[in-house]
């Protein structure tokens, strides 16, 4: 017999049904809110989903009845950029910048960024799938069930793989989904420091194809920035990834303007992530190429800066916003999207509607994941969170809470709340 649960007095369900497309404009707002709500799943998917009355018949007789106690019920979180697989931390690097050393100043020192790639490198498969748990249940326990997670901390063949076999290995375990993408486009390792242009030959034409062959990525990222890759080095590199079937996400114009947004609508990349810097002209290019910007304003603040994504503009321009944690163990480690939320909306002038939609379904779309997750509908996979209030504007508003919903992965309660 099937497993059936029927999760009934739902006091405020947040479906975000609509349409089959990344939310843009006044869509943002819509969350397709349903009050006294019922849901029904069906071996981890949704069966019927509703006004209580309206759901009651389609309840079998032998279901399993989950009492939400009136709470509110969301999609779980899709967090579209994390860099959750690495070794160590780097504590000491977040006490330098306290005492005023930049990120920029870090990282021309041999720190940064290198400083977790040798910590990386050093840690063997089942150290690394380790560290990632427990990163992961971080997340997890704050309401994310599918996690974008990024390589980048190897930038050699057998720590990039062995870091793309984590993510696998992660995902095979079904707490969550997991999305893998090779970014060994995110600095240039030591012993390519004086023959850039041979690191960057050695990912496209040997990495990529080794990564491909495996089938361990489903998309290539690269840091298009001042102090990482030029808008010329990124475009060789996502060039060659798309010619070996992935789809392109793209790091840029965090510090700067001009470093890679253009390139992200010429390649009509999935994503252009930052955008700090990025100028209107260059927003329009990435409305009118069909580009998800991914906006990271826990970066912003875990950096003490105060140029957060212009996410107002965006939503004006039509553009179809996510956001996202950039969980690191550098510029953000933040792995709420709680948090994240309550950031959107103090610092970039969203409402709670809108990062909830920028969080979830179209994080969703962002990862080619929207017709599976991100949203309660008919069909869908049961990824979804009992709260511990009864109005979605909560996980905002309490800023850095430490509320733990009721975790479903596929019906399944993966995390329990309080």
């Amino acid at each position: 017999m099937a497993t059936t649960t029927a999760v009934v007095n739902i006091g405020q369900l947040v479906t975000l049904a609509g349409p089959a497309r990344p939310r843009a404009g006044r869509e943002l707002a819509d969350l397709g809110l349903i009050r006294d709500a019922a849901m029904v799943v069906q071996d981890g998917r949704i069966t019927a989903i509703g006004a209580y009355h309206d759901v009651l018949p389609a309840i079998p007789r032998f279901a399993r009845v989950m009492d939400a106690a009136g709470r509110a019920v969301t999609p779980g979180f899709v967090d579209a950029h994390t860099h959750a697989v690495f070794a160590g931390n780097r504590a000491a690097e977040f006490e330098m910048r306290i005492a005023g050393t930049t990120y920029q100043q870090i990282a021309a020192s041999g720190g940064g960024i290198l400083r977790t790639v040798m910590q990386t490198r050093a840690a063997s498969e089942d150290e690394l799938l380790a560290e990632a748990h427990r990163h992961c249940s971080w997340m997890m326990r704050a309401g994310t069930t599918t996690i974008e997670a990024k390589s980048g901390y190897g930038l050699d063949h057998d720590t990039e793989l062995r870091m793309l076999r984590v993510i696998a290995r992660l995902n095979e375990e079904g707490f969550a989904n997991f999305v893998p993408t090779l970014l060994a486009a995110h600095t240039v390792p030591p012993e390519f420091k004086e023959n850039r242009a041979e690191y960057v030959r050695w990912i496209a034409e040997e990495l990529i194809p080794a990564v491909a062959q495996a089938r361990l990525a489903r998309f290539c990222d690269a840091f298009c920035d001042e102090h990482a890759f030029t808008v010329e080095e990124a475009r060789t590199v996502l060039t060659a990834a798309r010619k070996h079937g992935m789809e392109l996400r793209i790091h840029c114009e965090q510090f700067r303007a001009g470093t890679g947004a253009d390139l992200a609508a010429a390649l009509h990349a999935r994503t252009a992530d930052h955008l700090e810097a990025a100028t209107r002209e260059s927003l329009v290019a990435l409305r009118t190429a069909g580009v998800q910007p991914v906006l990271l304003p826990g970066s912003v603040f875990a950096l003490g800066r105060s140029q957060y994504p212009a996410a107002r503009l965006m939503v004006d321009l039509g553009l179809a916003i996510v956001l996202a944690t950039d969980f690191n163990p550098g510029s953000s480690p933040i792995a709420s999207i709680p948090f994240v939320l309550s950031l959107a909306c103090l610092h970039m002038g969203l409402s709670p509607a809108e990062a909830l939609t920028a969080a979830t379904i179209n994080a969703a779309w962002s990862l080619g994941l929207g017709p599976q997750v991100g949203s309660l509908e008919m069909g869908k996979q049961a990824d979804f969170l009992v709260h511990e209030f009864d109005d979605y504007r909560e996980l905002a508003y309490f800023i850095a809470s430490p509320a733990q919903p009721r975790v479903f992965a596929a019906g399944v309660e993966v995390m329990h709340g309080t």
